[in-house]
């Protein structure tokens, strides 16, 4: 193993996926040292090469007064790894902070702070935007609300992983919220795509030229730029961001729109546009493979 220079201070890591394990190859390569857990422990063993410890229950990873980062699939397993299991703030406690990267509905985090704050642990909510490649890299868009004194103490540590910080302020869930409304404008754009992709094909124009022409005038932005190509090609493998966890994400958004009686028509129609993905079966496709829908209302045959 390649010696590597580190700070002294130890992160506890929880959660090893897409997301997860680039986050914590960064924190390592920026010279923390980590505790890590993932139930499939076997994804730890590229960062057990580079010097972190692996353990085997969420618990382990904390220490008293330390700093915990955790980046998992929704709410449940959030709240699992830990508030169900007590040993989690008993162990992280007092003075302790659980930095939650995961997108949650904004009532869990609201559960969640609270619960931490019976342990005298602070809770964060740092969701992040981007795909695995912009993680790797070390680019994401790093979404961060919490009390003043734990967001500055973490402030190092996200900045490694992150192009840019944007603060909610001090109340965790605020995060979420914020992340629940930017993916919504993601997909509501990708339907807009789909739709109007669609009518160019069905009336002569190829959908190639479509992305072209919005993403090269006035839609030159990442989201089109992104999904452009995959919408005019029906290219949705492999999933950079799988269409059942967008299911998730969307349902969590109009949940939260419904107990703050806030209206969202374009939601509930993709609502339904997600629903018929999962019901074919698309789930594991990435979430812009609901453009199929689109393409096969219109009555063209598109090959999965």
């Amino acid at each position: 193993m390649k010696e590597r220079k580190t700070n002294g201070q130890t992160i506890g890591f929880i959660g090893l996926g897409n997301m997860g394990l680039p986050i914590a190859h960064n924190l390592l390569n920026a010279g923390y040292q980590l505790r890590v857990f993932n139930r499939t422990k076997e994804k730890g063993a590229p960062l057990a090469e580079q010097g972190a410890g692996l353990v085997e229950s969420p618990n382990e990873v904390a220490e008293k007064g330390g700093v915990v980062f955790s980046m998992l699939a929704d709410d449940d397993a959030v709240q699992c790894v830990s508030v169900k299991d007590t040993d989690f703030l008993k162990r992280l406690g007092p003075g302790g902070i659980h930095v939650s990267m995961s997108t949650i509905s904004p009532e869990t985090a609201r559960q969640l702070a609270e619960q931490h704050s019976e342990h005298e642990v602070s809770y964060i909510g740092s969701p992040v935007v981007g795909r695995p490649d912009r993680a790797a890299a070390g680019k994401l868009f790093i979404l961060l609300a919490g009390e003043h004194d734990p967001r500055e103490r973490v402030l190092p540590m996200l900045q490694c992983i992150g192009e840019r910080i944007f603060d909610f302020g001090e109340s965790p869930w605020n995060s979420n919220v914020a992340k629940l409304a930017l993916n919504f404008n993601i997909v509501a754009a990708i339907e807009c795509m789909a739709e109007s992709f669609t009518f160019a094909e069905k009336n002569g124009i190829r959908r190639e030229q479509m992305a072209e022409l919005l993403s090269e005038t006035v839609f030159g932005c990442v989201v089109y730029k992104g999904y452009g190509p995959r919408v005019a090609h029906h290219d949705y493998e492999p999933a950079g961001f799988r269409l059942k966890l967008g299911w998730k994400d969307l349902r969590l958004a109009l949940q939260t729109a419904q107990e703050s009686a806030t209206p969202m028509p374009i939601g509930s129609l993709v609502r339904d546009r997600m629903l018929s993905a999962m019901a074919k079966g698309r789930g594991d496709m990435d979430w812009s493979a609901i453009a199929l829908g689109a393409a096969e209302d219109a009555g063209l045959k598109v090959k999965e």
